[in-house]
């Protein structure tokens, strides 16, 4: 049986959760992206992580990969108009820490 998640904000944050996806989503704000770029611009996070995360992100409809069909192998990823629609979020995210320094830095992972 599915969860069923109530409130419209908890169903968004589902979708973007986690230490990564935002971030994946920041950087394909920037334009499209291989992946090797992703990971350079995230730096931290490893192959198969990134793998995972931007399957999931495309099954939920806000990445979409684009397949070259060239050799060597060219796959870019871009946001969908749906994963577009998250600026607006993430922006208002980044300007409220940015309002709120001292409550970031004091969670900040280690």
């Amino acid at each position: 049986m599915a969860k069923q998640i109530g409130c419209p904000t908890e169903q968004t944050l589902d979708l973007i959760a986690g230490r990564w996806k935002a971030m994946v989503i920041y950087w394909l704000l920037k334009g499209d992206r291989r992946f090797n770029q992703l990971q350079r611009d995230l730096s931290g996070i490893t192959h198969r992580t990134l793998t995972k995360q931007l399957r999931e992100l495309e099954a939920d409809g806000l990445v979409e990969r684009h397949d070259f069909k060239e050799t060597p192998l060219h796959v870019e990823y871009r946001l969908s108009p749906l994963g577009r629609s998250l600026e607006s979020i993430l922006l208002a995210m980044h300007e409220w820490a940015v309002a709120h320094p001292s409550v970031i830095g004091k969670y900040r992972r280690v």
